[in-house]
């Protein structure tokens, strides 16, 4: 047998591997959670800091393009620094240059900092997934990616609601300093509770370890020209600005030369060559696309109730809680579930809830009720514990523990980079789409369609008696009837995108037969 199908035994650093789990996932909660955090915030932090809201939004784009250039770095960095102390200190990174932004006078240092800041966070999911992988037996990875998973994947969805209610209640400098707490407390845990484990070897410059400069250019041009790329597309009309061409350009040259390059290379910094296992390969591209219909969804609502049902940010807010709270208490349940049925069943599954979720969500208008939505959203909600518990499961299967950092930290970048798409994509296809259904439902606004003249007459009349002159009153009919017809087609974008996701989630099924059988395990395991 293959040595990499053996199974895994933990290491036993003598610590509870849930104190473990409670450690790592700290700061990493707290790091995904300013991911999102920001978001509501920006018309105050550029009316605070004499700035455009267009301009505001390289609060984000740089912290997630450095974020993005480290994240795929961490297996390199671990070797070079030791895992601990590299953790350590992204940890006192991020809280210092967290202390700095909530400091900061101007939006460009602003942003600066955010950069130093996503470049902190971005080792903090990859090495705390790497060490639960570890600290945890096989039998029971199941419920170590569902400690994992509360924290990557709820954190993005209660980011907005918390982030809104700090900067509605104190200022939006408070949603940095309350990362300075956090970081304190899981730096001292850290230092007290976390080893390294002995098979993970540290090497230095001075040992023999290179740097790949070559490589390092090439992946922090193409992973941050492409987060440029998602993040201003948009509003920059896409292929229609230079500026997004010349992004596209540079994303892809990056790209195509860090694979050609670290390929080819005796000692890569990125293991590119992990991706020739089938499980690992397939699991993240799967979790690619979670990446695309989880943030995509979690942007796409909120925007929808907000600017066509006349929600506020805080009720919008309360439309995602509760499916947070279900994702959180459908991990776990997850976690046992794999230790008796096989991880990809469960994602079969957990797809088929997220597409009926989605589905239920093309089906609504207008006029839905408050519950409604909070119940489909909940329903899709549901599926993501499916989806993101077994499909770390599949993924480590069969990587070998000495691999752990450098899987991690693609499989990672794999989710956020599909995050960005899965923005981009929706925000684009609501544009798009909205157009299309305009230009499709002016056509019925003629004097020959007898609904038209009923529906304007209707509400000339009903103007009339409310003291306009005739004129007057048609005029202000003709521009309510234009307003709903924006509405409607809005509504009908929005639509089109919730279908286009749920057959995606379909789309995703036939890939888990691709995927080698993993049955689970009960017994005692043996000795890797």
């Amino acid at each position: 047998m293959d040595s990499q199908a053996l199974p895994k035994t933990a290491w036993k650093s003598g610590v509870s591997p849930w104190i473990i789990a409670c450690t790592v996932m700290l700061a990493t909660f707290m790091e995904v959670l300013d991911t999102s955090i920001a978001n509501v915030a920006l018309p105050h932090i550029a009316g605070s800091l004499s700035s455009s809201v267009d301009e505001s939004t390289w609060v984000l784009t740089s912290y997630l393009v450095s974020n993005a250039i480290v994240l795929p770095l961490t297996g390199w960095f671990s070797t070079l620094f030791g895992r601990k102390r590299f953790y350590m200190g992204c940890v006192a990174i991020f809280t210092v240059s967290s202390f700095l932004c909530g400091l900061a006078p101007n939006l460009g240092i602003l942003v600066i900092l955010r950069v130093i800041q996503g470049a902190g966070g971005g080792g903090l999911q990859p090495v705390s997934q790497a060490i639960l992988v570890e600290s945890f037996d096989q039998e029971q990875q199941g419920m170590a990616m569902a400690v994992y998973g509360m924290g990557v994947v709820v954190a993005p969805i209660i980011g907005p609601t918390l982030g809104g209610w700090i900067t509605d209640s104190y200022s939006w400098r408070w949603i940095f300093f309350i990362n300075i707490p956090v970081g304190i407390i899981a730096l001292l845990m850290t230092s007290t509770l976390i080893k390294d484990p002995p098979y993970l070897i540290r090497k230095g410059l001075k040992d023999g370890l290179k740097i790949d400069f070559i490589g390092l250019g090439l992946l922090s041009l193409g992973l941050g020209f492409l987060q440029i790329m998602l993040d201003k597309g948009q509003t920059d009309d896409w292929f229609g600005s230079h500026f997004i061409i010349t992004c596209a350009v540079l994303a892809v040259v990056g790209l195509v030369g860090v694979v050609i390059w670290e390929l080819r290379s005796k000692e890569p910094m990125i293991d590119l060559r992990l991706l020739k296992d089938k499980n690992f390969a397939v699991s993240t591209f799967t979790m690619f696309a979670l990446g695309v219909v989880l943030y995509g969804t979690t942007v796409l609502l909120p925007v929808l109730v907000q600017t066509l049902m006349g929600y506020t940010a805080e009720l919008s807010g309360l439309v995602l809680s509760p499916g947070a709270v279900i994702t959180m208490f459908t991990m776990p349940l997850v976690g046992w579930l794999l230790s008796r049925y096989e991880a990809r069943w469960l994602v079969v599954f957990g797809l088929v809830i997220l597409s009926i979720g989605m589905s239920q969500l093309a089906q609504i208008n207008l006029s839905v009720s408050f519950m409604t939505l909070v119940l489909i959203w909940c329903v899709s909600r549901g599926g993501l514990g499916f989806l993101f518990v077994p499909i770390n499961v599949m993924a480590f299967y069969f990587v070998p523990r000495e691999k752990t950092n450098n899987a991690t930290g693609l499989i990672n970048v794999a989710r956020n980079i599909g995050g960005s798409v899965g923005i981009s994509l929706v925000t684009m296809m609501v544009a798009r789409r909205a157009q299309a259904h305009q230009n499709m439902l002016i056509g019925h606004l003629t004097p020959y369609d007898r609904a038209y003249q009923n529906m304007l007459n209707g509400s000339s009349r009903m103007l009339q008696s409310g003291g306009s002159s005739p004129a007057l009153a048609l005029s202000q009919a003709h521009g309510l009837i234009y307003s709903e017809l924006l509405r409607q087609s809005s509504m009908l974008s929005y639509i089109d995108v919730f279908w286009l996701l749920a057959f995606t989630c379909l789309g995703m099924i036939p890939l888990m037969f691709m995927m080698k059988r993993m049955r689970p395990r009960k017994g005692p395991l043996a000795a890797h």
